[in-house]
C-alpha cells in the first residue's frame, strides 16, 4: 500500500530553467502561512513559521503549473471554492496532498488542501480548493480580490495522502474531520468512490473496502460538502458512510441532515466501532483535535503506523 509514503525530498527551490515566467517569479516568495502537517511523528512546534520553512522536509513536486481560475463558489459564509484550470499536463497529484498557492503581486505563499478528486484533474484539467476567510494575505486575496480568469501557479506537496496500488489488499478507512480539515478528506473520499466505480470494471486491479467520515463543526453552516457527501452516501450505501458532529448548534438542524447529526464532539466510542487490522486512520483538523484524537486511537490499541494526520493552524 502506497498510502503516506515516505519520498525522498526535492530541494526546495530549484532551477527555474524551462517553466514559465510566472511560476519562475513566485519561486523566491517566503511566507508566515497558518499551517503545517505532519505524518506519524511528533507534534511540531506550534511557533508560527514560514510556511516553506515549516514544509521543507515534505515532499514537493518538481513541477510549478501556471493555473486560472475557472469557477468560484460560496461554500459557506465564511469559505470559497475555488476551480482551478491547470496548464501544465506533467501536472499531477494523490488525494490528500496540498499546493504552493503562488499569487502575482502578493509576496506571501499560500499552503491550501485540494479538496477535488485526482479524477477530476486527469479528466477535466481541474482541481478544486476551498479557502476560509482569514486576514492571512493569500486567503484574503482570494475572498477580496480573486476574480474569474485570475492567474495564479501551483506546485503540489505533503506526505499525507490515499494513493492504493493495483492489487493491494483492501482496506476500510475511517477519516475524521474537524473544520476545514475537512479538505483533504473529501479528496480522499471522492478518490474512494471513483476506485468505487472502477471495481466494476474488469481491468480495474483495485480493492477498497469501506469509507466512514466523522466530521464536526461549530455548527452545520460551518459543514462544507455536506450535499456531496450526502450524495456519495446515496449513491454508494453501505461502503460510505458520514456522521456529522456540531458543537454550538442553536438553531433547527434541517430535516436532510437530521439523521446523520449528532450534536457532540466525536468519541473514543464512535472510534472503537471501526476497529480492525483492515483500518487506516486519516485525521486532520486543529492540533488539539488531532492529538485528542490520535490518542484515542492509541489508549484503543490501533498501531501508530495506521494512523495519519495533517494539522492545520
Amino acid at each position: 500500500m502506497a498510502h503516506a509514503a515516505a519520498v525522498a525530498v526535492p530541494q526546495l527551490l530549484r532551477s527555474t530553467t524551462g517553466i514559465s515566467p510566472i511560476c519562475s517569479a513566485f519561486l523566491q516568495l517566503r511566507h508566515t502561512a497558518s499551517c503545517y502537517c505532519t505524518m506519524n511523528g511528533t507534534m511540531k512546534s506550534k511557533r508560527k513559521t514560514d510556511h516553506l520553512e515549516r514544509t521543507a522536509n515534505n515532499f514537493r513536486q518538481e513541477v510549478i503549473s501556471s493555473a486560472k481560475v475557472c469557477g468560484i463558489i460560496n461554500e459557506s459564509e465564511t469559505v470559497k471554492r475555488l476551480r482551478l484550470a491547470v496548464t501544465n499536463k506533467d501536472f499531477t497529484f494523490k488525494a490528500g496532498q496540498w499546493v504552493d498557492f503562488f499569487i502575482p503581486g502578493v509576496a506571501v505563499v499560500g499552503g491550501f488542501s485540494i479538496c477535488s478528486s485526482p479524477t477530476l484533474l486527469e479528466q477535466e484539467g481541474v482541481l478544486e480548493l476551498a479557502v476560509k476567510c482569514t486576514t492571512h494575505p493569500p486567503a484574503h486575496w482570494i475572498h477580496t480580490q480573486c476574480t474569474l480568469d485570475s492567474e495564479v501557479a501551483l506546485r503540489v506537496g505533503g506526505d499525507f495522502f490515499f494513493n492504493p496500488q493495483r492489487d493491494d489488499s483492501s482496506v476500510n478507512l475511517v477519516l475524521v474531520a474537524g473544520g476545514v480539515g475537512i479538505n483533504p478528506l473529501f479528496s480522499i473520499l471522492l478518490h474512494v468512490a471513483d476506485l468505487y466505480r472502477n471495481q466494476d470494471s474488469k481491468e480495474s486491479g483495485y480493492k477498497m473496502g469501506t469509507a466512514k467520515l466523522y466530521y464536526s463543526a461549530k455548527n452545520t453552516d460551518e459543514l462544507l460538502f455536506q450535499k456531496n457527501i450526502l450524495g456519495l452516501m446515496n449513491t454508494f450505501p453501505g461502503k460510505i458512510a458520514c456522521s456529522f458532529h456540531v458543537t454550538q448548534q442553536s438553531s433547527q438542524v434541517c430535516e436532510k441532515l437530521q439523521p446523520h447529526i449528532t450534536e457532540r464532539r466525536i468519541s473514543s466510542t464512535d472510534l472503537e466501532k471501526h476497529l480492525s487490522k483492515e483500518t487506516l486512520w486519516y485525521i486532520c483538523g486543529p492540533p488539539p483535535m488531532i492529538e485528542s484524537i490520535s490518542k484515542q486511537l492509541e489508549s484503543l490499541g490501533v498501531s501508530t503506523a495506521c494512523i495519519f494526520f495533517e494539522k492545520w493552524w
